[in-house]
């Protein structure tokens, strides 16, 4: 393990054992420092941030984008000092922490015993969203991770979201479709964060005027299962409460190949993605290069995107 990699598992580990005993006022405020000091100093995640910002917000011109910019680190260290601070809450505020919109389109799913597969993009806090479903409706679910490094990160991720009721699967390998496809065959419960692939395997769509990739897992397996394919998206506003919205089923196209039925199905989630995100563009915590016309020349050059 090099030195850096020691560093970041040691700060993971700090965050895991000091923040989440901190008052919640406390862990806001230190959030928010904590962003206020990354976006002045205007590294790559900023400038990235910024730039993600303005495909999804054409009109907007540098003042706009840096007040957006701002507002998006703040919300993602939101996400990291509750993320921190997840394991300490009581059922009670994981319960009142998260207010979904159109729950009746995963409840109904659910009771049909068919199988759902929950699909987000990186918005707001997806781990508070999957500790309420676990919570609040007692409905256990499995989902996949990048293995990180060093392993022990990944481990403690790994440990972080068991621990919040999830079943973990290792993104490499090969065995994790397989076995969420039997979860969902068996009437289960699969989420997914959805809106970022650079695999070889990605789905290309149109989003927000441009050419990005998104994976082809969730129509995948809708389509191989029978499952249903719920896009959801998560906001935040001025309130402790987290918002969301579990949006309308994607349905499987009656016609077409297995290829063109996973290029319309992907589309859509892109666009019910799409829709979230413009509504609520600095809750969006992208700081990778998302679009191809920002991956392509660096690939081009020889270095990984």
């Amino acid at each position: 393990m090099s030195a850096r990699e020691r560093l970041t598992d040691a700060l993971y580990g700090l965050g895991w054992s000091t923040v989440k005993k901190l008052p919640e006022p406390a862990a806001v405020r230190l959030g928010r420092t904590i962003a206020d000091l990354a976006w002045k100093r205007r590294g790559k995640g900023v400038l990235r941030l910024e730039a993600n910002y303005a495909r999804v917000v054409p009109d907007a011109g540098p003042e706009r984008l840096a007040e957006l910019s701002r507002a998006g680190m703040r919300s993602y260290l939101r996400y990291w000092m509750e993320s921190f601070r997840l394991p300490a809450w009581s059922p009670e505020r994981v319960r009142t922490g998260f207010d979904p919109k159109d729950l009746h389109h995963l409840t109904d799913g659910l009771a049909s015993g068919r199988g759902v597969v929950l699909a987000l993009p990186h918005l707001a806090n997806w781990d508070l969203a999957g500790a309420w479903v676990t919570t609040a409706l007692g409905t256990p679910f499995t989902t996949v991770a990048e293995r990180l490094k060093p392993e022990t990160l990944y481990d403690r991720f790994v440990a972080y979201r068991e621990g919040l009721g999830m079943e973990v699967l290792p993104h490499s390998g090969g065995s994790a479709f397989g076995t969420l496809a039997r979860r969902l065959r068996d009437g289960g419960l699969v989420c997914l964060v959805a809106d970022r692939d650079l695999s070889a395997s990605g789905v290309e769509v149109e989003f927000f005027g441009e050419s990005a990739r998104m994976p082809a897992g969730p129509a995948l397996l809708a389509q191989q299962t029978g499952a249903l394919l719920l896009p959801v998206t998560l906001w935040y506003d001025d309130s402790p409460v987290m918002r969301g919205r579990v949006h309308p089923p994607i349905e499987v196209p009656e016609s077409g190949t297995r290829a063109e039925k996973t290029s319309s199905m992907t589309q859509a989630l892109a666009d019910a993605f799409a829709t979230g995100i413009a509504e609520h563009p600095e809750d969006w915590h992208m700081l990778q290069r998302l679009w191809l016309a920002d991956l392509e020349p660096r690939a081009a050059d020889g270095e990984r995107p």
